[in-house]
């Protein structure tokens, strides 16, 4: 994958730089009216009622952090989880790979209205699946139809890697889910597609145009998507452990912390800090990233089914409603031992991004979502002056 020649942004006409989101010191105070202890001793439930190995969160207002956690960051050596750690982000990827396809749209290089044949000829056919009733804004709301390789566990587990095209052909093996444009239903194939339009698009490799132009400009140096198939994770990180979705209390715990991601890649490969996805999400709510037009674009949303509850998606990001009536934006996304949340206020100036090292839940939460939701609500649903 990586063939690709390079060449900087100066080589892109009408390119503009993106406005980098100010740094924020982490010894700086927390905000006066927030109030952090629900948040903690969320954190600490986590741990001890939901039996996951750790969690961290941490919450921006402004220039202002605070940074929280509970358990273990390795349960061999009891360390503690730190503001440092990177982790899989899974989906939370799709947000990346979708800001890139709509900076391209607005330098002209692509229009979302392009389809997949015009830039992947003959790559989305068969089964009635066809790339030519298929648009680039399809792929990246989930209207596309196109079936979601990730299901069919049995074609993937016949091979231990698998190219972004072998995934793609995995998918058009199925009918489709609907005709395009019809309906909703997330399918990872979008944007395994949606990446080989980065590329085929830029001459480039997909982790370089996410380098240059989101991680670079924002100053994002724990954030970027695996050369090949690397499995490891560079730099300070968790293990991460997993029951491989098994939901009985007993089940077997694994370590997942090498893991060769390559076969999500656009779809869920990335790796982040909690710190670095609160700075890009802020920056993208705060229209930092992208011109008016794309910046609207992705932020319309289509309705969603047999997804999480109470959201809408847009292009590569969501909306939920609190139970508490507030709408928050941003994404999820979870790899195996890995459960990310990162979502805000709509103009990005507050922030909670959330990871837990483990991908099951006990104690009353179905799944993780449920302790994330409920730490959404202590941040944003707060009574006023507490």
């Amino acid at each position: 994958m990586h063939r690709h020649t390079a060449h900087t942004d100066s080589d892109r006409p009408g390119t503009e730089p993106i406005e980098a989101a100010g740094g924020v010191s982490e010894s700086a105070p927390a905000p006066r009216a927030e109030n952090h202890e629900a948040i903690q001793r969320l954190l600490r439930q986590a741990v001890t009622r939901g039996g996951l190995p750790g969690i961290l969160a941490e919450v921006r207002d402004g220039d202002r952090q605070w940074f929280g956690t509970a358990g273990v960051a390795d349960t061999r050596t009891g360390r503690k989880r730190s503001l440092q750690d990177r982790f899989r982000i899974g989906s939370i990827s799709k947000t990346f790979v979708a800001t890139v396809v709509l900076r391209l749209a607005a330098e002209g290089r692509l229009s979302l209205d392009d389809t997949v044949e015009q830039w992947l000829p003959g790559l989305v056919h068969g089964h009635h699946h066809d790339g030519a009733r298929v648009n680039i804004r399809m792929l990246l709301n989930h209207t596309s139809g196109i079936f979601n390789y990730t299901d069919d566990q049995e074609a993937l587990n016949r091979h231990e890697t698998h190219t972004p095209e072998s995934s793609v052909r995995i998918a058009v093996s199925h009918p489709p889910a609907f005709t395009p444009g019809s309906g909703w239903a997330y399918s990872n194939t979008n944007y395994v597609l949606a990446g080989l339009i980065i590329e085929r698009a830029t001459g480039r490799t997909l982790a370089e145009e996410i380098t240059e132009r989101i991680s670079g400009p924002l100053g994002l140096t724990g954030t970027y998507l695996p050369h090949g198939s690397d499995p490891t994770i560079h730099g300070p990180h968790s293990r991460h452990y997993t029951k491989l979705f098994r939901t009985d209390p007993g089940a077997p715990v694994h370590d997942a912390t090498e893991l060769d991601s390559s076969m999500f890649w656009a779809a869920g490969g990335m790796i982040s800090t909690a710190g670095d996805l609160n700075r890009f999400f802020g920056a993208l709510l705060g229209g930092r990233i992208l011109p008016p037009r794309e910046h609207h674009d992705m932020f319309t949303t289509v309705p969603t089914r047999d997804w999480i509850s109470h959201a809408a998606y847009g292009l590569g990001v969501s909306s939920v409603r609190l139970p508490c009536g507030k709408t928050v934006w941003g994404m999820g996304g979870a790899l195996f031992g890995s459960w990310s949340y990162s979502y805000g206020a709509r103009g990005g100036e507050q922030m909670v991004t959330t990871n837990v090292n483990g991908d099951w839940s006990e104690g009353g939460w179905d799944d993780p979502i449920g302790i994330f939701t409920d730490l959404l609500q202590a941040r944003f649903c707060r009574r006023s002056g507490t």
